[in-house]
């Protein structure tokens, strides 16, 4: 999370990434798991850890990010289909949303997914492309 190529992707990483604010936000996604029963994994890959992601529920929808160490951003796709898969199976989850700064310019993998264009959405102060896959 502190490499600028990670945080340049970020608009909500506006604090300083120490032990304190790693361990509040650790706690925090630990809490959608108590709280919703779902929440982020840690991706390896060959035994390596390359990100993380997961579901989180914001309001009533099922939004699905993504941050992976920027010498494995190709595993995107497929680590974001194997994720969608787990949606389909899981009933809790009609649709995924997946909310995306405007500094990701390269979406050809997630319209091939299917999802839709919603439209613009501020939180937090910042402004994200929200879409939307249908999962049932």
């Amino acid at each position: 999370m502190s490499d600028p190529r990670v945080a340049k992707h970020m608009p909500l990483l506006t604090m300083t990434w120490d032990a304190k604010t790693v361990a509040e936000f650790v706690a925090a996604k630990e809490e959608c798991w108590s709280r919703d029963g779902l929440g982020h994994w840690a991706f390896f890959s060959e035994g390596r850890y390359v990100g993380w992601g997961g579901f989180q529920k914001e309001g009533a929808e099922w939004d699905f990010g993504l941050v992976l160490r920027p010498d494995d951003f190709g595993l995107g796709t497929r680590i974001s289909r194997q994720a969608i898969e787990f949606a389909i199976a899981d009933d809790r989850i009609p649709y995924v949303t997946f909310l995306l700064p405007p500094s990701r310019t390269k979406l050809g993998a997630l319209k091939r997914m299917g999802a839709i264009y919603v439209g613009n959405v501020n939180y937090d102060g910042a402004t994200f492309l929200k879409y939307r896959l249908e999962t049932e």
